[in-house]
């Protein structure tokens, strides 16, 4: 079980921070109303979970050991590796005035696909067990892009299903992100307080009503494109998630896939994710 009960955080997603990622989701369409100042900038920030609120979102999401379809594996159901930051935040005046990273690991920000909803969030939140989060939290020392640790870090994804492993995001450098760093972190202070209700986003003050009691805020910073393997194939009961954000600087690729296979190493820089598909 997980070390770190998040359920006094708020939880929310950026939309569209990786080139390509909502295109292969299906979903461009959807966000092709919002439009950016900034070509490359995200699209906006969705709640995937909001302590007490009287919808899906006041269900709690989050769990390191598995993924519940809760019946709806026929809606096709597809994992969404990413970084999560662990942040504190200030809410003065009704407004987020500053956000601050503090630790970061690896997510799965799993989603239903096929879902008709009009809102993004309803295809982010079905039930208990519907998110994922390692308990390997590395310390985040600086969040200024020349300094921060993140800058050595990747992003990798696989799925083991019937015994054969396979890529299922491309792997991905965390300063790859559209935004990122101080960028994105006044990115979200600005759409905290000004996103409107638009296409697939919601208004977000509303969320927020409630911020000074959270803890803190998990923010899933985006996902990664997906390979062919992932592009093509939604879970299936029995499928295994392998979700690994690691420090490149001193693991490879094969590293990673030795510590998949059951090799004795220690990865000391690396937050790893295993879930099962039940």
């Amino acid at each position: 079980m997980l070390k770190e009960d998040f359920r006094d955080y708020l939880g929310f997603a950026v939309a569209g921070n990786f080139a390509n990622h909502l295109g292969e989701a299906g979903e461009a369409d959807e966000f092709s109303v919002i439009q950016t100042e900034d070509k490359n900038a995200p699209k906006g920030l969705f709640p995937f979970y909001i302590k007490d609120h009287d919808s899906f979102l006041g269900t709690y999401p989050i769990c390191d050991e598995e993924i519940l379809t809760h019946g709806r594996e026929n809606e096709n159901l597809q994992v969404e590796a990413e970084v999560a930051l662990i942040c504190d935040f200030e809410y003065e005046n009704e407004k987020i005035v500053d956000i601050i990273p503090k630790r970061f690991a690896a997510f799965n920000d799993c989603s239903i696909r096929t879902n008709d909803s009009k809102k993004l969030s309803c295809k982010k939140n079905w039930g208990e067990k519907t998110k994922g989060i390692s308990q390997d939290f590395i310390r985040i020392d600086s969040f200024d892009e020349k300094e921060s640790i993140l800058n050595r870090f990747h992003i990798a994804s696989f799925l083991r299903r019937d015994g054969i492993l396979h890529d299922y995001g491309t792997v991905s450098a965390v300063k790859s992100y559209s935004y990122f760093f101080n960028q994105l972190k006044d990115w979200m202070v600005n759409k905290f307080n000004t996103q409107e209700d638009c296409g697939p986003l919601e208004e977000l003050t509303p969320f927020l009503k409630d911020a000074k009691k959270a803890k803190g805020i998990i923010i899933a910073a985006g996902a990664t494109a997906y390979s062919e393997f992932g592009k093509h194939n939604y879970l299936k009961k029995g499928d295994e998630i392998f979700i690994y954000v690691y420090n490149a600087h001193i693991y490879s690729y094969q590293d990673i896939i030795n510590d998949i296979s059951g090799k004795d190493l220690y990865l000391g820089q690396c937050s790893k994710l295993y879930q099962v598909v039940n």
